[in-house]
């Protein structure tokens, strides 16, 4: 339209230009002065009325492709950027939240009594799989570079994880990561140890910023201040709502499986144990029927018989392991033997922590094995990690996705381009058998 005016406002122009004869004009009265033109209005009252009626027909059209295209988005978008987070709080008033509460189309579940107080019964955003996150160690004592970053944060994890890596964590459906620390202003540190760690109990909700639904607690560092430090660690994660496995007021609720279950009735077991320190007498006490510590496996006899309990429920059973040697790639000997044990008792995903590295990937009995995530955010040194993500169907199939990243100055960021090419390619040179295409996916 605005083409029309100059072209018209041209036009005026030109004619006040020439010398012009009014009287054969009609455009224009005896004086010269211009007076209305029936055709010309015409014209523009059509010209008005098609493009007013064009440009109706037209957003119709950019509606209809709209939805169509917002279809084909939501259909190829990566999973990470439309998946919600699962784990939602319960409500003020006690009642399951909306993220808890039957829907229509759930099946009636039917939880043992003795499980009742370690079951969760969760919606998955993909009606025909679960989505299940993992990372490795990370530490939030003031005391060290690492917590006071996140400190200064406002213990929060914005700034410290990336932007991507928490959009990623909160995206799947539940995501666990090694707590290596206890949560707690009480106790006293562990008399000999040369490293010991405490993290304040409002820092506990730095989880909730990172996604968090569930933490392994058994490791070398969890009665790092004794078993009043433990404790109060308990009551932190209870009071932001996050689960935890592997240790426990007592030796049950310490090797307890966690379930989680979906809205379809398939149902998830975590487990979580440490065969670290390998020593008679650890600085990590064992829980007993009567004082609380972690579940140990050194002797793996009791982490076995949980195994197959939770499988003969019909669970399709991850372990959360602490084990191996500190700062080495290599695998060893007793990791390699429990591997065997574990998967022969019926896991069917084995992740590992502890060594403070990657290691490899493997099939043991056909069950997939990380041996190792590494550092995920615990200190300030610049070392490959990565976040591992799970997808099982309904058939208890698993599709593995290593997500490379980089821990550096008490920073955690997803790796791109050529420094992820680099950290794909050196998991894959050190597990032989396994292929990782270049988003991270992992197949045999």
């Amino acid at each position: 339209m605005g083409v029309i005016l100059l072209f018209m406002g041209k036009k005026r122009k030109d004619l006040n230009e020439y010398d012009y004869d009014f009287e054969t004009d009609k455009n224009y009265d005896m004086k010269g002065r211009r007076g209305p033109n029936i055709a010309v209005l015409a014209f523009v009252v059509t010209l008005l009325a098609v493009l007013s009626i064009g440009g109706i027909f037209l957003l119709i059209i950019h509606s209809a492709k709209t939805q169509k295209s917002d279809s084909i988005v939501d259909q190829t978008l990566s999973k990470w950027e439309i998946i919600p987070e699962s784990a939602w709080p319960k409500a003020s008033d006690g009642t399951a939240s909306q993220k808890e509460s039957a829907s229509s189309d759930q099946v009636e579940i039917s939880i043992p009594e003795e499980d009742k107080d370690y079951t969760h019964v969760i919606e998955t955003t993909y009606g025909d799989s679960i989505t299940i996150g993992f990372a490795g160690d990370i530490l939030f004592d003031t005391n060290y570079a690492v917590g006071n970053a996140f400190s200064r944060s406002g213990n929060s994890a914005t700034g410290v994880v990336g932007n991507s890596l928490l959009s990623r964590m909160n995206a799947v459906d539940i995501m666990l990561v090694n707590n290596e620390f206890p949560y707690s202003n009480g106790g006293a540190p562990r008399e000999g140890k040369t490293f010991t760690f405490r993290a304040r109990p409002e820092s506990a909700r730095i989880l909730n910023d990172m996604g968090v639904d569930i933490v392994g607690l058994a490791n070398n560092h969890a009665f790092d201040y004794g078993e009043t430090a433990l404790r109060d660690t308990f009551d932190a994660l209870d009071s932001v709502g996050v689960e935890y496995i592997g240790a426990g007021r007592n030796i049950d609720e310490a090797s307890h499986p966690v379930y989680y279950i979906t809205q379809n009735g398939f149902k998830i077991a975590f487990i979580c144990a440490t065969q670290i320190e390998r020593l008679p007498d650890p600085d990590t006490r064992e829980a007993t029927a009567t004082s609380a510590g972690v579940f140990r496996c050194l002797d793996d006899t009791a982490l076995l018989d949980r195994i197959r309990i939770a499988k003969e429920k019909g669970a399709f059973v991850v372990v959360f392991i602490h084990w191996g040697t500190e700062g080495t790639t290599d695998i060893d000997y007793l990791q390699t033997d429990q591997a065997k044990d574990i998967t022969a008792a019926g896991a069917d995903l084995v992740i590992g922590a502890h060594p403070h590295v990657l290691q490899k990937i493997d099939y043991v009995n056909d069950v997939p094995v990380v041996y190792s995530l590494g550092n995920y955010i615990f200190n300030s040194k610049t070392m490959d990690t990565c976040m591992m993500v799970a997808t099982i169907d309904w058939e208890k199939n698993v599709s593995l996705q290593m997500i490379p990243a980089i821990q550096s100055d008490c920073k955690v960021m997803e790796a791109f381009d050529a420094e992820k090419r680099r950290i794909i390619g050196n998991m894959a040179a050190m597990s032989p058998g396994i292929h990782i295409d270049s988003e991270g996916n992992i197949t045999r």
